[in-house]
């Protein structure tokens, strides 16, 4: 058996199952929520174990009886036409977004349908993977293929959604030199409702645009009502908003209602949130930096360059790992002028033998 690498709490819990299928190394979590009233692994977590269960073929996995200590096995990710329900403690982001980097080293294209809530305040929504993260990957994969199609919205907390995200396989990623911000172009954006009236995605959409006008003219935001079956559950509006530049930055921001809060509210919120991701810099906005940078380092053995603005706690333990899973080590210079960080690394070469060569 191979070294086994350990780890303790439950922070950074679906990283690392993800980590440990693409290197191939076991890993032992320890110390899950050991000092909590409510112990050990929560349902969201055992539901995205059974999900890597279906994704995966020959995992094994070992649980203690309170539920506390996991040793997971990697298999090999198989891929293929699975469906999903991801409950409505965490929204199907929770489940879609660690799977988003398994599915381009799949033997089958993967073809997966999931059901829960597509919006909510905790995890990345439906509409910015679909318009931002699935283009991030398109760097390092064919686009052809790509796609995720929102068939049903649930808001929290009863949700009711439905999902399909389609991936082609790749046999391996090309590495990217990405380091030109470039300029704010245009504004876009998907104001969403479910089961209250229509005109609260229209109230959001002005809100956010009073805003943004200010600094660019070319804003135009979308709305996507939807009506009886296709509403899922509860009555709920979010808004996601994405700022392209130049030479094809994509900046995101989103929200969600919370109780008792207007459309205008979340309309400027959102939009204030977007401009402060904008002036952190960078070629990549905070929710997808950790995507980047695995793709960076799973990419053939040649150096990758990003630019970055500043690190969210979450990308830097996500270095961290990526280093003790690869042994891969960044370089970051830091750029005064800008006030963004320059960070390079050299692919492992990462090579998916499942595909069938053509």
């Amino acid at each position: 058996m191979s070294k086994v690498l350990k780890f303790s709490g439950h922070n950074y819990f679906r990283q690392r199952l993800i980590l440990s299928i693409l290197s191939g190394k076991t890993i032992k979590i320890n110390k899950i929520r050991s000092d909590d009233n409510n112990p050990g692994l929560q349902d969201f977590e055992i539901g995205f174990l059974r999900l890597l269960d279906k994704v995966t073929n020959g995992s094994t996995l070992e649980i203690n009886y309170t539920g506390t200590s996991v040793l997971y096995k990697p298999g090999v990710i198989t891929g293929g036409k699975i469906n999903h329900d991801c409950g409505i403690s965490r929204a199907i982001g929770y489940f879609l977004e660690p799977l988003i980097a398994l599915a381009p080293f799949a033997k089958n294209p993967f073809n997966l349908t999931l059901t829960g809530i597509t919006n909510d305040n905790i995890d990345i929504s439906v509409d910015t993977i679909r318009t931002v993260t699935l283009l991030q990957l398109g760097r390092f994969v064919t686009e052809e293929g790509l796609e995720l199609k929102i068939s049903k919205r649930g808001s929290a907390p009863l949700g009711g959604g439905e999902v399909t995200f389609k991936c082609p396989v790749m046999k391996s990623l090309k590495p990217i030199q990405y380091i030109d911000e470039g300029r704010i172009k245009r504004i876009r954006g998907i104001a969403c409702c479910t089961r209250v009236s229509p005109q609260n995605a229209n109230r959001m959409v002005n809100s956010a645009r009073s805003i943004l006008n200010r600094y660019i003219p070319d804003v135009y935001i979308y709305t996507d009502v939807y009506k009886g079956e296709e509403s899922g559950k509860s009555p709920g509006f979010a808004i996601s908003l994405v700022a392209e530049s130049t030479t094809g930055v994509l900046i995101s921001a989103e929200q969600a209602a919370k109780s008792g809060e207007t459309p205008e509210d979340i309309g400027q919120r959102t939009a204030k949130i977007l401009l402060t991701e904008i002036r952190k810099g960078g070629c990549i906005d905070s929710l997808n930096q950790w995507l980047i940078l695995l793709m960076m380092v799973l990419s053939t053995e040649d150096v990758s360059k990003i630019r970055l603005g500043q690190l969210t706690a979450f990308t830097i333990q996500y270095i961290r790992d990526l280093k003790n899973f690869f042994d891969v080590t960044f370089k970051i210079k830091p750029d005064p002028a800008t006030n963004t960080l320059l960070m390079a690394c050299v692919g492992v070469g990462y090579i998916n033998y499942s595909k069938k060569s053509t």
